[in-house]
């Protein structure tokens, strides 16, 4: 007699406990997947103007040490080493914040300043927003503490503003708040612009997972509809709240609430 012609599959049957799991723990990996993805599309958006002040840094460093070269004198020379350190240690800071910000870490979390993470963000966008016209203003209110992953953090705080500056095409200004609300329970930390503005109808969607309400740009930036899908789902992670506001022709603020920390906890995490 012939055998059977059947297969064995070692695929767990469907709608068992053993399936659904394993289906959960892909879903999982993919939401991992398309997290970096949406990170490094953010990184590409930077990378003409990061190149662009690159090359403003070597030009000022081989402009200086020609003139070093040139000039004898020690005040000469002294002003010329000044200003290629200056340049060095300008193009190590940008460094330092690319390499960090497009690591994959671990999903860990620790006490940090908000307004310093504020700070290493800028650190990217700055030529990015001098380049489109948009002035920058920075409130930093109070010294606002919270227990979060840092990278993630910030993965929302460029996307918030580079949407931001994608909304006023015409240039305009950035403000970027950092503070504590009235009852001393959360840190806050809004980013506001005074672009086109977001009609109201379409508020209620803009932080559903692919609904975009723009067209990409010329990096290919700010149409997949995930950005603001994924700053959602991080703020919620770390119990916190996003909210946005907006009118036609006004402008746009996105406001993140975060569970307030102490200042001594992230002190105490660095003596450590």
């Amino acid at each position: 007699m012939y055998a059977s012609n059947q297969s064995v599959s070692d695929e767990p049957a469907p709608n068992t406990p053993e399936r659904i799991a394993a289906l959960e723990n892909q879903l999982a990996e993919m939401q991992k997947l398309m997290l970096q993805l949406e990170k490094m599309s953010t990184v590409g958006v930077l990378a003409s103007s990061i190149t662009h002040e690159f090359n403003n840094i070597l030009t000022t460093v081989i402009n200086y040490a020609k003139m070093g070269l040139r000039h004898r004198d020690e005040a000469t020379r002294d002003k010329a080493f000044d200003k290629i350190l200056a340049a060095g240690q300008r193009a190590a800071k940008i460094t330092t914040g690319m390499l960090s910000y497009a690591r994959n870490r671990p999903e860990s979390r620790e006490m940090h300043r908000l307004s310093q993470l504020v700070e290493d963000v800028l650190v990217l966008v700055e030529k990015d927003l001098q380049k489109h016209r948009v002035s920058l203003v920075k409130n930093f209110a109070a010294d606002a503490y919270a227990d979060v992953n840092p990278n993630q953090l910030q993965q929302i705080l460029l996307n918030l503003i580079i949407n931001a500056r994608q909304a006023m095409e015409q240039g305009g200004t950035l403000t970027i708040t950092v503070d504590i609300d009235r009852d001393g329970s959360w840190a806050i930390v809004s980013v506001k612009d005074t672009g086109s503005g977001i009609p109201s109808d379409q508020l209620p969607k803009i932080f559903d997972a692919f609904y975009t309400t723009k067209k990409a740009d010329e990096q290919g930036q700010g149409g997949t509809g995930l950005g603001l899908a994924f700053c959602r789902q991080i703020i919620e992670a770390h119990r916190g709240r996003i909210r946005v506001d907006s009118r036609v022709g006004e402008g746009t603020s996105f406001t993140l609430k975060l569970p307030l920390g102490k200042a001594n906890d992230f002190i105490s995490s660095k003596a450590g």
